[in-house]
């Protein structure tokens, strides 16, 4: 698929009509207050619902109950394999690069400023590192899983979110497009698809072509529970570059709202770093990954750790070399991984299941073994613009 600035306008215009007339209709009927409280109670697939949920939410909640029926299960096990090989590395991409992501795109920015607690932003940390960790179980679709529910009741935060927006003149929709459009939406799952592979990459980290090829056909599955229209979603790696790269063209760049949320990131994994010392090692992770240009947009301050943080690719080969010399090594590599993501989200979640609730108003300041032959390493697709 060919992506154009006329096809982009189209998709900036467009938002997710099942899930924005269930949210409509759930605020019209005064029922908001009510599903909140019963959807405390359904955090696993396949347990009943509870009495008394209004009808629309009943509606909404089995029509997307299960995932696209065009799932390649063999393929989102090997993306879960791939997660699990890569988990350290794939939460610091997701943490230094994706989100920061988000913030050099002024509308997302200011979106993001509106909608979350400025004074919680572990918050939304929290909330991606779970989803994602819900994603890569593997009972994330069965009966007993997380993810589910927790992708249905994100979809309609999303809807919620736009339904406020407008309902309050608070966006400028001629201006500015839907609240959370099919474009921003297709734009965040490159996000925390393809750059977070890119980002992998330019870490070092040695990925297989079928790897990396899988983790970005979870994600797609991800964007359709979601409500991102698949005609338009990139079906390749090589589409989503074209995609992200047009998009990026199209959106990124400073803002206040940017600065701001890019500042809270770093203040908030400086409290995760123990003792001061390696404090700066998050501004220079976050500028090496995202590159200088975004992270002076950003406001990231530039630190002595900026060189040392080159060399981290250096470092990973070493460990990658153990990895595949020592079985023993690589468990222990391993282990570490897992129990280094275990303790980051943790930290974030201060050891509670994040919910997700439709608000009920906005506040301005609401508070397959991934074993790599070297010659067949994955390399992100060439840049499609200058």
């Amino acid at each position: 698929m060919t992506y154009t600035e006329t096809s982009m306008d189209g998709l900036r215009a467009a938002g997710d009509e099942l899930a924005d007339a269930t949210v409509a209709a759930l605020f019209e009927r005064g029922e908001v207050g009510t599903f909140n409280t019963l959807m405390r109670y359904v955090s696993v697939a396949g347990a009943p619902l509870p009495d008394g949920l209004p009808d629309v939410a009943r509606e909404y909640l089995n029509a997307t109950s299960v995932p696209p029926s065009w799932v390649d299960w063999d393929e989102m096990e090997k993306a879960r394999l791939f997660f699990i090989d890569n988990n350290v590395h794939i939460s610091t991409a997701l943490s230094f690069a994706a989100m920061p992501a988000c913030y050099v795109v002024p509308t997302v920015a200011k979106l993001l400023s509106a909608t979350h607690g400025l004074k919680y932003p572990s918050k939304r940390m929290a909330e991606t590192g779970q989803f994602t960790v819900y994603l890569m179980r593997p009972d994330a679709f069965e009966a007993g899983g997380r993810f589910v529910p927790a992708v249905q009741k994100v979809r309609l935060l999303h809807a919620s979110i736009r339904h406020h927006l407008v309902r309050e003149n608070r966006w400028d929709t001629g201006a500015l497009g839907t609240p959370i459009c099919q474009e921003d939406m297709i734009g965040g799952q490159m996000f925390f698809s393809l750059l977070v592979l890119d980002s992998l990459h330019r870490l070092g980290i040695h990925m297989s072509t079928e790897g990396a090829e899988a983790y970005y056909y979870a994600w797609r599955v991800v964007g359709a529970m979601l409500g991102v229209d698949q005609e338009a979603v990139p079906k390749s790696l090589e589409e989503a570059r074209q995609f992200l790269d047009l998009y990026m063209v199209r959106h990124m760049g400073p803002s206040e709202e940017g600065a701001q949320l890019t500042r809270q990131l770093i203040d908030l994994y400086e409290e995760v770093v123990p003792g001061t010392f390696f404090d700066p090692v998050v501004s220079a992770l976050i500028r090496h990954l995202v590159g200088d240009t975004c992270a002076d947009w950003l406001q990231v301050p530039r630190t002595p750790w900026d060189t040392v943080v080159r060399s981290v690719p250096h470092l990973l080969g070493v460990l990658e070399s153990i990895e595949d010399h020592s079985p023993l090594g690589a468990w222990a590599l391993d282990r570490l991984g897992h129990l280094t993501s275990v303790l980051e989200l943790s930290s974030l979640t201060r050891g509670r299941v994040m919910h997700y609730a439709i608000p009920e108003q906005l506040k301005k300041d609401y508070g397959v073994s991934n074993a790599v032959s070297r010659n067949r390493r994955w390399t992100p697709p060439a840049a499609t613009v200058s």
